[in-house]
C-alpha cells in the first residue's frame, strides 16, 4: 500500500527552523472548525486566510483583504496546508527566510459549512460557509476560478453573500488595524529598525520611530496621555423616557421611527458580567429574565445603561403581552432549545462612565449600534427610520402590531413624558386600574368582568368595565390575585345599575385594556383583557388622549426672516435655501457638531461681501445657542458658543451664518481632545488628483500605527483626513503628535508635503495642516456649507470612492437628497467613529 502523502511536506520544505519562529508542522489528529486570518506584510501586503480541515490549515493568500461587500470579490491564491500551531503564530519571519516579514493575527474564531455542504466540496472547487470571529461574520463562498494556460498557482475567489453582516466598502480591512491576539499594530509587531533618517518608502514602526527624529526641530516634550478611568460599578438607574400619544405620524426628516414593541419596557444596566434589569419604574427583575441576563453577561461590554423592550412572539411571529406573561408564569430558566424572550435596545444613556443622556438621540442610537454591533438573537438592536414614518405605521398595523414611537433626532434624554418622543397606535390601548369584579352565573367561572378606573384630577374616575379577552388560565390567576384585596367600599363612585353584585377591590392591580373607543360618558367601548401590568404603579395610571401632531410636531420654530436673499451671488442660492439645507441636512450634522464649541463664518450681507469668523455671543443668538466659558491664554474666561438641536443651527443661520467649523473637543470637557484633522491644502497649480494621493499616503501611515482615518471632500480646495480618538491625553499630547507626524511625512516626500504654512514654501506642494489639532483651532464640520462661490459643502465620503471625485466641491446645498441618500448607503455607516487612543511614538 502506498504511504499517504504528507499534507504538510511542503510547508516543513520551505521553512528553516533553526532561523524562523514559525511552528514546525505537524499533522493533528481528529477535525475541529477554527478558521484564522492573518495579515501578512511580506513582498506584498496580504491576508492569508485559513480553515482547519482534516488536521491542518488549508490557507489562501487574499490581496487586499476580505471585504463585507458581496459585489467586491476578493482574489484568493491557494497556497500549501498550515499546521494548526500556525492559528496562535504572530511576529516576524526573518528577511530572506519564505514569507519574509511582519504577521499578525488579524482575525480568529469558527466556520461550519452551510446546511448540506460539506469542507469535502473544496475538492470540488467551492464552498459555502458560515464564519463566527470576531471580524468576519455570517455567509461567504470562496471558488476556485478555471485555470489560464501556463498559470502557476491556483486562483480563488472570496465573496461575502448578502446578509446581515454585509456592508458596502471595505470596513473590515480600514478600520482592522490590531491583532485580535495582543492588540498590537503592524508596526508594533514589526519592531522598531533604525535607520536612516529619511522616511522614504517606510512602514510601520520605523515611519513611527522616525516621526520623532524628523521633528526634533522645535519639539517640546510631550506629557504621557491622562486616561480617564473607566467606571468600575454598575450605573445606577434612572427613570425612563416616556412618549406621548398623538393622533398622526409626524412628518419631515427631523423624526426618526422605530416599532412600538408590545412587551415590558426595561433598563439594562451592564458592566462585563454584571447584569441588572430593571422596570421602568426601578424594581429589580434581573431573576425574571435569566437567559437574556446571561447573553448580555457574554457580550462582555463596558459600565454601559442601556433602554429597551423585553417582548415574547405570539404563534404569528408577533410580539404580544399576552405571551409575555405566559412565558413569565411559566419560567423560562431551563428551557433549552431557544429563549422565548427578546430584547430590543434602542437607547443608551451611558457607557464607560460617559453620561449621553444630553447627546441627540441620532448620536445616542449610533454609540448604542457601535457598542452593540453584531449580536444575535435573543439580543437585537432596534431598528429606525429617518422619515417616512406613515410607510412604517401602515405597515405595522397591517401586520397587527401595536404601532410605532417616533423620536426627535436632535432632541436629548429626558426621565419623563415629554414631546420629542410620541406614540402612534394603530389600536386604543391603555392601563387602568382594577377596582372591582362581578360574579359569574357560568359554572366554573370565578368572575364575569371587571370594573376599571383611572386617576383624573387626584381621584380615581370609573371608566366602564371589560369582560372578555381571559384565554388561558387567566381567570383563575386574577381571582387569586385579587383575593386578598377586597374591601367594603369602591375606590371611586360607580353608577348604582353599574355597582349591583360588585365585589370592591383596594386598588392596586393595574390591567392593560384595549379597546374601541371611549363613550361619550367616558367609559371603554369593546373592551378586551391584554393583561396584568406588574410594573407598573397604580398611582401613576392616568388617561391618555392624543393630542393633535400639528401642535407636537410644531418645534420652537426659528423664524428665518429674508429667505429670499441671495447670499451666494454666482449661482442665486438665497438665505432661505441655506436654511432649508440646514434643516434637512441636521440629522446628519448634529452627531458631529451637537455639543462641541464653534466658530461661525457669518456673511450677514451675503458671501460676496465681507464676511468674518464668530466664536463668542453676548446672546443676540437667542436662546438655542448655548454658552460655555472656556479659560484663553491671559486666564480670562471667555463664552464660546455651541449648539444642541436644529434650532441652534438654524438660529445660527438667521444671524447670517454660513460655515460652522467646530474645535477638536466636546463643550462638556473642552480639555479632552477627540478628533485630530489634517487638512490637505494644495497649492495653486497643483490638480486634486495629487491631492487624493496624498490623502491616500497619509491614510495607509495613520494605519501602519494603528488609527483608522476617513476623508471628508472639504467643499473648498482640499482633503480633510478625519481621525476620531478616544478621550484620555492632553492638547500638549494632541498638537505634539499631529505636528510630528505632519513634518515626518514632509521629510519623507519632500516633493510632495510641506508641513510649514509659508505660502513661499509650498509651491508646488501640499501643505499638511496641523495646526488644526491644538486647543482653540477648529476645522469645517461635516455637512456645513462653505462661503464660496456656487455654495458647496462639506461632505463625508468613502475611500474606495475617493478617486471617482474630480474636485473638492461635488456637492451644493442644492444637492440635499442626493446627500440624503448617499449618507443612508452602507459605505458612510458608522463614519467618523472609531474606539481608538492616541499612540504613544
Amino acid at each position: 500500500m502506498a504511504k499517504r502523502k504528507d499534507p504538510l511536506e511542503a510547508y516543513n520544505a520551505r521553512r528553516d527552523f533553526a532561523r524562523t519562529a514559525e511552528p514546525e508542522g505537524k499533522v493533528a489528529q481528529g477535525s475541529g472548525n477554527r478558521f484564522i486570518v492573518q495579515k501578512h506584510d511580506a513582498t506584498r501586503l496580504h491576508w492569508d486566510f485559513r480553515l482547519e480541515v482534516d488536521g491542518v490549515l488549508k490557507s489562501w493568500a487574499v490581496t487586499r483583504g476580505p471585504s463585507p461587500d458581496p459585489d467586491d470579490k476578493r482574489l484568493a491564491v491557494h497556497t500549501e496546508d498550515h499546521p494548526l500551531s500556525y492559528a496562535d503564530f504572530e511576529g516576524t519571519i526573518p528577511e530572506g527566510e519564505y514569507g519574509g516579514g511582519t504577521v499578525m493575527l488579524w482575525d480568529r474564531g469558527t466556520w461550519a459549512p452551510v446546511p448540506g455542504k460539506s469542507a469535502k466540496d473544496l475538492a470540488k472547487g467551492h464552498l459555502h460557509f458560515t464564519l463566527e470571529g470576531e471580524r468576519m461574520k455570517g455567509e461567504w463562498i470562496i471558488l476556485r476560478l478555471k485555470p489560464r494556460p501556463r498559470e502557476k498557482r491556483e486562483n480563488w475567489l472570496l465573496r461575502k453573500v448578502d446578509d446581515a453582516f454585509a456592508e458596502e466598502g471595505d470596513k473590515l480591512v480600514e478600520r482592522g488595524l490590531t491583532s485580535v491576539l495582543t492588540g498590537r499594530t503592524m508596526a508594533e509587531i514589526a519592531g522598531d529598525k533604525q535607520g536612516a533618517h529619511s522616511l522614504k518608502g517606510k512602514k510601520g514602526k520605523a515611519f513611527a520611530a522616525e516621526m520623532d527624529q524628523a521633528a526634533k526641530r522645535n519639539a517640546k516634550p510631550a506629557r504621557k496621555p491622562v486616561r480617564k478611568q473607566a467606571n468600575a460599578g454598575l450605573p445606577a438607574f434612572r427613570p425612563p423616557q416616556l412618549a406621548t400619544l398623538v393622533d398622526a405620524v409626524p412628518a419631515g426628516n427631523g423624526w426618526m421611527h422605530e416599532i412600538k414593541f408590545d412587551g415590558y419596557r426595561a433598563l439594562v444596566a451592564v458592566n462585563g458580567a454584571d447584569v441588572r434589569v430593571y422596570t421602568r419604574n426601578g424594581l429589580d427583575w434581573t431573576d425574571k429574565f435569566g437567559p437574556l441576563v446571561q447573553a448580555i453577561a457574554a457580550l462582555d461590554l463596558p459600565p454601559a445603561l442601556i433602554d429597551g423592550e423585553i417582548v415574547a412572539y405570539d404563534k404569528e411571529g408577533n410580539p404580544d403581552f399576552s405571551s409575555l406573561q405566559k412565558v413569565l408564569k411559566r419560567g423560562h430558566g431551563a428551557q433549552t432549545d431557544r429563549t422565548p424572550l427578546e430584547f430590543f435596545a434602542f437607547d443608551l444613556l451611558e457607557v464607560d462612565g460617559e453620561d449621553l443622556a444630553d447627546r441627540p438621540n441620532i448620536e445616542r442610537k449610533e454609540r448604542l449600534e457601535g457598542l452593540m454591533a453584531g449580536v444575535q438573537p435573543p439580543l437585537h438592536v432596534a431598528q429606525h427610520v429617518v422619515g417616512s414614518g406613515e410607510k412604517l405605521f401602515q405597515a405595522m398595523c397591517a401586520a397587527g402590531q401595536e404601532g410605532i414611537i417616533a423620536k426627535r433626532i436632535d432632541a436629548p434624554y429626558r426621565g419623563a413624558r415629554g414631546r420629542s418622543w410620541v406614540k402612534v397606535k394603530c389600536i386604543l390601548r391603555q392601563e387602568f386600574v382594577i377596582i372591582g369584579w362581578k360574579k359569574s352565573s357560568a359554572k366554573g367561572r370565578p368572575f364575569s368582568s371587571l370594573l376599571l378606573a383611572q386617576n383624573e384630577g387626584g381621584r380615581l374616575v370609573y371608566k366602564g368595565n371589560v369582560g372578555t379577552g381571559f384565554g388561558g388560565g387567566l381567570l383563575e390567576d386574577l381571582a387569586k390575585a385579587m383575593k386578598p384585596l377586597a374591601v367594603d367600599e369602591a375606590a371611586a363612585e360607580v353608577p348604582r345599575e353599574h355597582g349591583r353584585g360588585v365585589t370592591w377591590l383596594e386598588p392596586k392591580l393595574v390591567a392593560e385594556i384595549a379597546f374601541a373607543e371611549f363613550t361619550a360618558e367616558g367609559s371603554v367601548r369593546h373592551a378586551s383583557f391584554v393583561g396584568l401590568r406588574n410594573d407598573k404603579k397604580a398611582a401613576d395610571v392616568v388617561p391618555e388622549r392624543a393630542e393633535p401632531i400639528a401642535e407636537v410636531a410644531a418645534v420652537e420654530q426659528v423664524k428665518i426672516s429674508n429667505r429670499d436673499r441671495v447670499i451666494f451671488p454666482e449661482s442665486g442660492e438665497t438665505k432661505g435655501d441655506l436654511a432649508d439645507w440646514y434643516t434637512q441636512v441636521a440629522p446628519l450634522m448634529l452627531p458631529f457638531a451637537a455639543g462641541r464649541p464653534i466658530s461661525l463664518v457669518r456673511c450677514p450681507q451675503g458671501r460676496g461681501k465681507k464676511c468674518f469668523f464668530q466664536k463668542h455671543d453676548s446672546g443676540t443668538f437667542g436662546p438655542s445657542v448655548h454658552h460655555v466659558p472656556i479659560a484663553e491664554k491671559d486666564g480670562n474666561a471667555e463664552e464660546y458658543i455651541f449648539v444642541d438641536d436644529t434650532a441652534g443651527l438654524l438660529s445660527c443661520v438667521q444671524m447670517g451664518t454660513i460655515e460652522f467649523h467646530g474645535w477638536g473637543s466636546m463643550a462638556g470637557d473642552v480639555e479632552a481632545p477627540n478628533r485630530m484633522v489634517f487638512d490637505l491644502d494644495p497649492d495653486e497649480g497643483l490638480g486634486f488628483a495629487e491631492v487624493k494621493k496624498a490623502a491616500h499616503f497619509i491614510h495607509d501611515r495613520l494605519a501602519d500605527i494603528g488609527l483608522a482615518s476617513f476623508p471628508m471632500l472639504s467643499g473648498g480646495k482640499g482633503v480633510h483626513v478625519v481621525v476620531p480618538l478616544t478621550p484620555g491625553h492632553t492638547w500638549e499630547a494632541h498638537k505634539d503628535f499631529a505636528r510630528r507626524f505632519a513634518e515626518a511625512l514632509s521629510m519623507a516626500e519632500p516633493d510632495r508635503f510641506v508641513a510649514n504654512m509659508s505660502k513661499a514654501k509650498r509651491v508646488g506642494r501640499i501643505f499638511i495642516d496641523y495646526l488644526r489639532n491644538q486647543r482653540g483651532a477648529t476645522a469645517v464640520l461635516p455637512y456645513s456649507a462653505r462661503a464660496r462661490a456656487a455654495a458647496p459643502v462639506a461632505v463625508p465620503i468613502t475611500w474606495g470612492e475617493l478617486d471617482g471625485f474630480e474636485d473638492a466641491h461635488p456637492f451644493s446645498i442644492r444637492d440635499a437628497d442626493q446627500v440624503l441618500r448617499r449618507a443612508k448607503g452602507k459605505g458612510l455607516a458608522g463614519w467618523g467613529f472609531a474606539e481608538q487612543r492616541l499612540p504613544e511614538v
